[in-house]
């Protein structure tokens, strides 16, 4: 009876396997495979095989998130997200993509409001450790990477829970704590008259009307969280298609339909950090950056840029040495540079960001400076070459005088700032873009500055736009009269909100410009998101760790010469103009960078070496 008994279970075995994969198609499939790789009869047939069968196994799904707390590229605390995914029936890991940390908290601040950002670093990376490791893990098991949109919704929900849970703790808090505050305050003086003024003193109606700093945008502790998740689910999403990460972000803008066209960056490169210390007196300009003109191909751009900063370091040799920065054949450089001192000589050190760090006493010096340079070496400013300057100057406002301080002891009003730009971009009119030249809350000034100077060059407000989750749910942009904000891809934003941020910018014809954190990390994800066709600009910092970032714009170069057809020139009418952004391809850049499949790129590896040399900021244009 053993025997027969083993014999029917084996036959109903046989059956039920059969059933089984009969149902999957699986006979059908094989006898495919056997077909169409007979023809081709190739050396690894059971390779072969698989590779056709793997194209019918099931989707990638998460199947672990894990968080951990890392170093950025400063030193500091920053989140590390690690996907994991089930493939064919193993768990897998597929990336990782780490957040580069970013403080409010500005230059030269006192040492207890520092250590108290540290704090609020450590607790945020470490609340955002726990909400990847635990909530987000199980919110997102078995949902596929590439449902970018679908997760980012789920992540948006997430944190508009948390944020609603801190408000109830809040109000909480302050509902215990009012009856503790409800002794009795001493009786305020009467407001019904104002003191007079003293005698022989104005009153400056500037001051009495100056706008006060809008408050800075609460952080809610654990938010990197939601935009390093929703970073390494892109990139899981690009590695499971096997394409770049900034063709998968492309096709999430286009709705999957791959783009025609694209066009390569340009660089912006930093050369001077005029960083506010004694005794130099200029506080005004906080960077110099360089802009290679459009005719040049990027190997060129970047080779003349090093030309020019071998010269600013011969010509910034230590005292005794210096020369002055006078254009010997330029008369305005004369006019100008009457009765100036030589420049303070720059301290041989490196700023946090990594360029050179040096200090001036007035604000023509650093000016001169570069035309003496590029004289010095056959170039003329403004044509082989044009000037950025990150004026920073939400950093230089005194309230109590309700004045910015320009140089040491030397306050301007908005109004006087406004002249005194307009004067400047006379005078240099190789400055094609001013970065911050006013606070954000000086609308009027802004509103003046951009008709007196919005057809010479750019107005681009930073520090006006940095938290891109909270002006897209608004659906308000709430900046001032300007050519375009800086964006920041930080705390809770997400790669959803990027793309359709962007897509509001255009409408409101804003220039879309995508600025690296303070904190820069190893992660060369911030490329790819500026390489994808939906911003216009890409500030990267200034790091020798930027290596693999350049080497990614270059292997990007490559790569799109054969991806993508050559580009139809653009027009270029000079200077254009950037009040009715009809051309804003042509300020910056008299055309787009034109691609074909026979772009060099020989020169990658030779571009890492001169990184090494010298470190860059790369704005890149789209």
């Amino acid at each position: 009876m053993e025997p027969c008994g083993g014999g029917g279970r084996l036959r109903e075995l046989r059956r039920e396997a059969a059933e089984y994969y009969r149902g999957q198609r699986v006979p059908q499939r094989v006898e495919e495979a056997l077909n169409a790789l007979f023809p081709l009869c190739p050396t690894d047939l059971y390779g072969a095989l698989a590779n056709y069968l793997s194209t019918f196994s099931k989707a990638p799904v998460i199947c672990k998130l894990a968080g951990r707390k890392v170093l950025d590229g400063v030193g500091k605390p920053t989140l590390e997200v690690e996907i994991y995914c089930t493939v064919k029936n193993y768990e897998k890991r597929i990336c990782s993509a780490i957040m580069s940390s970013h403080s409010h908290v500005p230059e030269n601040t006192s040492p207890e409001i520092t250590e108290g950002d540290e704090k609020e670093r450590n607790d945020t990376v470490t609340t955002a450790v726990e909400w990847v490791n635990e909530s987000l893990n199980t919110m997102l098991r078995d949902l596929k990477p590439t449902d970018q949109c679908e997760i980012d919704k789920m992540l948006g929900e997430y944190f508009r829970k948390k944020v609603e849970e801190k408000k109830e703790i809040q109000k909480e808090e302050e509902e215990e704590a009012a009856p503790l505050s409800c002794a009795p305050s001493a009786p305020s003086a009467p407001s019904g008259k104002k003191k007079a003024a003293k005698p022989g003193k104005k009153t400056s109606s500037t001051e009495r009307t100056l706008p006060p700093a809008e408050p800075i945008e609460p952080v809610l502790c654990g938010s990197l969280a939601i935009g390093g998740t929703s970073l390494a689910v892109a990139k899981a999403g690009a590695t499971i298609n096997d394409i770049p990460l900034y063709l998968h972000i492309a096709l999430l803008k286009y709705n999957q339909d791959s783009p025609k066209e694209m066009t390569l960056p340009r660089p912006m490169i930093t050369l001077l950090n005029c960083e506010k210390f004694s005794p130099a007196k200029l506080k005004l300009v906080k960077e110099v950056m360089l802009i290679p003109p459009a005719q040049l191909s990027l190997r060129q751009g970047i080779e003349r840029v090093l030309d020019i900063q071998k010269e600013v370091m011969r010509l910034l040799e230590p005292a005794g040495k210096v020369p002055s920065p006078q254009l010997a054949d330029s008369k305005k450089g004369k006019a100008h540079n009457t009765g100036k001192k030589a420049p303070p000589p720059a301290l041989k050190r490196v700023s946090h960001l990594g360029c050179l760090i040096t200090g001036w006493d007035n604000l023509e010096q650093p000016l001169l400076l570069m035309q003496t340079a590029c004289n010095n070496i056959g170039l003329e400013l403004g044509t082989d070459m044009c000037l950025a300057i990150n004026c920073a100057a939400h950093e230089l406002m005194d309230y109590v005088k309700g004045k910015y301080e320009i140089l040491t002891g030397t306050f301007k009003s908005p109004d006087e700032m406004v002249d005194m730009y307009v004067e400047l971009i006379n005078n240099f009119p190789s400055i094609t873009a001013l970065v911050d030249p006013l606070r954000k809350e000086d609308r009027q000034q802004w509103n003046n500055i951009c008709c007196a100077l919005g057809s010479k060059c750019y107005l681009i407000a930073e520090d006006a736009a940095t938290n891109i989750s909270k002006i897209k749910i608004d659906q308000n942009m709430n900046v001032p009269m300007c050519s375009g904000v800086v964006l920041k891809y930080i705390n809770q934003t997400k790669v959803s909100d990027l793309i359709e941020f962007t897509g509001l910018l255009d409408g409101q014809r804003h220039i879309t410009i995508l600025g690296s954190p303070d904190g820069e990390s190893s992660d060369d994800s911030l490329v790819d998101l500026g390489l994808k066709q939906i911003l216009n600009f890409l500030i990267l910092l200034k790091k020798h760790s930027q290596e693999k970032k350049i080497s990614n714009c270059t292997a990007t170069q490559y790569e799109a010469a054969w991806l993508f057809p050559l580009l139809p020139a653009s027009p270029a009418d000079g200077r254009g103009s950037p009040s009715t952004f009809s051309h804003w391809k042509t300020i910056l850049s008299d055309e787009p960078f034109q691609l074909s499949r026979f772009t060099p790129v020989t020169w990658c590896k030779e571009a890492l070496q001169h990184c090494k040399i010298w470190p860059f900021t790369f704005v890149l244009m789209l």
